[in-house]
């Protein structure tokens, strides 16, 4: 039997007819749906006449859906086709092959007329017939067997699979949108698994797997290929969604082919945009044990904002966005709180154990946002429910559409116990070989075994080791974490009356007239820098005056009359007497506080916001003696307040694999640019000699 190799290149060779009408990148919108035709016209063949039969019989007594069971059930498939037209029939009427070709494509069952929907072919039809190359693409697509007996279910797979990958390729320019480079993923594919050969193992084992951002499907296709190599006695249900309509029909058809689904082929890919329409919300399909996916990176979510916060505020965590929402301009940490929203409990009795996804980011979700953002909150929901194992760093220029640095999660509800309480960070950024020519952005590749430079084995190695080295390092939870401590500085202001200031502040107040002329009076022109005993005195005369001001006339008098100077006594912002207890905290600079023990008075300080300043403080570290040393030895009047304490988390993978690379010998310099002038010097006396 010829493999699979054999026929995509002569499926590839047919798409040399479309030069002209079409640019490379454009091929896959012909190839890819003629060749699920041609698949299905082979698979159909056999039980043909049977089907047209019985539609004969039944075409009036059933309506639509029914009738695609009975005739699925008379073809043996999961689908069928009662056209009385065949690829060997469609050559018969050239001059109208256009109108055979649509009429045979309506003559198959809903679930396949709703995948060339998808693939808007019938656009293509006619743009062929157009060229005049409809007929020729056609005529040559019969000479290619796809029957059965020729081609196996498994060997369809990879033949489509191979065409994805080239025409993608071909595509480079958009190919990251919905593909994943191969070695990418068996990389992702190889962790999910890492841990559950014996679960796998076990006779009669039932799993199912997602792809929320599925694609043509790469990533189930991976996902399948891995458990026939490895446990072939398991079975592993595959899903995915995607918005793409082609990506979905790829996607789609490649289910159908391929007989994975127990029930109706290309249900298992549905169409739709995840953030607003979650196809799979009904049991048994809301929940899953493995889950893998490549989101776009930074993908925009503003179309969808309403929506999502309408769900995060009224749901919480009872729908899929409690933990928080990330900036409008990256979604990416949506899809992982989806796929978390899916995870099977942990209930052994009930043979549900757990779930485990492998995702791909580029390095934002690690760290924007700071302690009480969307992000922040995020990674904190994640970490402190112990979820996330592991990240690891890939190499840049990996992926077709981007040159950027991109990392695998991988976050499971079932760690290990020897991983329980920690994350492994592991830095495979300079685990790749130079691609002899590049795709796009993509100029390197992770090494496989054909390349005899096995470096998936080697990261997978390294990550089940589980051990620090200088590529991978184990961390606690709470190294991620930080208190962002809010420090305030009192606020210092000089009062001084002057003819312009009062001249203003009677423009907005006239009515205050004989009240500013008696402050005036009482307190004259000249600065003074104790702002406390200036409103002392004032709120002193106002009384004795029977005037009262309101607040906004009080706040207006200060803002004109007063300038901050650091050299002005603090603002006292209110004062009260302690009530003295056995354990009265005395501690002085405290909170904005001084405590006079002299009359038991604690006196709290107005803190200026332009001073305001934060400190990260590590969630290992005690807050107050960071503080004793790391600010107080720099700002003497400072303090925290620490009712604006906010806890965040960010993973900075640069801080913890940095290597220190020394600068060259100042001489070393010297020299090599003393050698560049003689050159240069040699050079020109050829020129002028």
């Amino acid at each position: 039997m010829l493999d699979h190799n054999y026929f995509a290149n002569l499926i590839w060779q047919i798409a040399d007819l479309l030069r002209g009408p079409y640019r490379p990148p454009q091929y896959e919108r012909v190839m890819l749906p003629m060749t699920v035709l041609r698949r299905f016209d082979c698979v159909l063949e056999p039980n043909k006449a049977a089907v047209l039969r019985k539609y004969e019989q039944v075409k009036d007594r059933y309506k639509a859906e029914a009738l695609d069971r009975v005739l699925n059930n008379a073809s043996g498939q999961r689908f069928h086709n009662h056209s009385p037209l065949t690829f060997e029939k469609l050559k018969g009427d050239p001059d109208n092959i256009e109108k055979h070709l649509v009429s045979y494509i309506n003559g198959f069952s809903a679930n396949v007329r709703t995948i060339f929907d998808y693939f808007e072919f019938e656009n293509e039809i006619e743009k062929m017939r157009e060229a005049n190359i409809l007929y020729l693409v056609v005529a040559k697509f019969c000479d290619v067997d796809l029957h059965p007996n020729s081609v196996k279910n498994d060997q369809m797979g990879l033949i489509f699979e191979n065409l994805i990958r080239r025409f993608n390729e071909l595509a480079n320019e958009t190919a990251g949108d919905h593909f994943t480079p191969r070695e990418v993923t068996r990389l992702m594919v190889n962790l999910l698994f890492i841990n559950d050969d014996d679960l796998l193992a076990t006779p009669g084992t039932v799993r199912k797997l997602l792809d929320p951002a599925c694609g043509t499907g790469g990533m189930l296709a991976e996902a399948q290929n891995y458990l026939r190599d490895h446990h072939s006695a398991a079975r592993l249900y595959v899903f995915g969604q995607d918005y793409n309509k082609r990506a979905f029909a790829t996607a789609a058809s490649d289910m159908l082919m391929k007989q994975v689904d127990q029930n109706g082929g290309s249900d298992n890919i549905r169409f739709g945009d995840i953030f607003t329409d979650d196809r799979f919300t009904e049991p048994p399909y809301d929940k899953f044990d493995y889950f893998l996916a490549n989101p776009p990176f930074g993908v925009d979510w503003k179309r969808q904002q309403k929506e999502l916060q309408r769900e995060h505020d009224k749901q919480g965590f009872g729908g899929r966005f409690g933990a928080g929402l990330p900036r409008v301009n990256d979604g990416s940490l949506l899809f992982l709180q989806h796929m978390v929203s899916k995870f099977e409990p942990v209930l052994p009795s009930q043979h549900k154990h757990g779930s485990r996804l492998a995702i791909v980011f580029s390095g934002s979700p690690l760290f924007t946002g700071g302690a009480g953002s969307g992000e922040s909150d995020i990674r904190k929901w994640i970490i402190e429910n112990d979820w996330l194992e592991a990240i690891i760093a890939l190499p840049e220029q990996m992926f077709y559409n981007t040159g950027i640095g991109t990392y695998i999660w991988i976050v499971t509800n079932r760690k290990e116990k020897s991983r329980k309480g920690k994350i492994q960070l592991l830095d495979a950024r300079n685990f790749y070989i130079p691609m002899r020519r590049s795709l796009g952005d993509k100029r390197r590749k992770i090494g496989e075994k054909e390349d005899g430079n096995d470096q998936i084995s080697e990261i997978v190695k390294l990550y089940g080791r589980f051990v620090d080295g200088e590529t991978a390092k184990i961390f606690d939870n709470a190294d991620f974490g930080y208190t962002r401590v809010t420090v305030e500085r009192p606020l210092r202001l000089r009062y001084q009356m002057t003819v312009d200031d009062k001249a203003r502040f009677l423009d907005a107040c006239p009515h205050l007239l004989d009240d500013v002329q008696a402050i005036d009076k009482a307190i004259g022109r000249e600065p003074l820098w104790d702002w406390n005993e200036v409103w002392a005195r004032i709120t002193a005369l106002l009384r004795e005056r029977k005037s009262r001001w309101k607040a906004p006339e009080q706040k207006f008098f200060r803002s004109v009359f007063t300038q901050k100077e650091s050299e002005a006594a603090r603002v006292v912002k209110e004062m009260f007497v302690a009530q003295l207890t056995p354990d009265y905290d005395f501690d002085k600079e405290r909170n904005g506080g001084t405590f006079c023990e002299d009359d038991a008075t604690f006196i709290i300080y107005e803190a200026d916001s332009e001073l305001r300043d934060f400190e990260n403080v590590p969630l290992k570290e005690d807050i107050d003696k960071y503080f004793e040393r790391e600010v107080l030895p720099h700002v003497a009047d400072a303090w925290m307040d620490r009712s604006k304490n906010k806890v965040g988390y960010e993973i900075n993978f640069n801080r913890h694999f940095y290597r220190y690379t020394p600068p060259r010998p100042l001489e070393e310099i010297d020299a090599d640019l003393k050698r560049a002038e003689e050159e240069i010097m040699r050079l020109l006396r050829e020129v002028t000699t």
